[in-house]
């Protein structure tokens, strides 16, 4: 059983495989902690993450589902903090 950082749990399941993730293939959190110490920076904590997956629901919701990625990279090229960004995004997003 792996450990995944910060504690925090797949969102495909606790512990074992997520049912079709094909043998050998790693879990958003895995990928994200390998990828984080490839490019020599720390993975994001739990609550970042939360926030920016709220970022990128709002900025995919608010447009078109590119729009999600690319405003993740926008945060990173500001240098911003993900909870300004994420007020950002609101003020952005059309009210309904």
């Amino acid at each position: 059983m792996s450990e995944r950082p910060e504690g925090r749990e797949s969102e495909r399941g606790p512990s074992g495989p997520a049912e079709g993730r094909e043998r050998g293939a790693l879990t958003a959190d895995e990928w994200i902690a390998v990828f984080a110490d490839r490019l020599g920076v720390s993975p994001p904590d739990a609550a970042t993450v939360d926030t920016l997956l709220a970022l990128a629901g709002t900025a995919a919701h608010a447009s078109e589902r590119t729009a999600a990625p690319i405003a993740c990279y926008l945060v990173g090229r500001a240098g911003t903090d993900a909870d300004e960004a994420g007020r950002v995004a609101e003020e952005v997003a059309p009210t309904a």
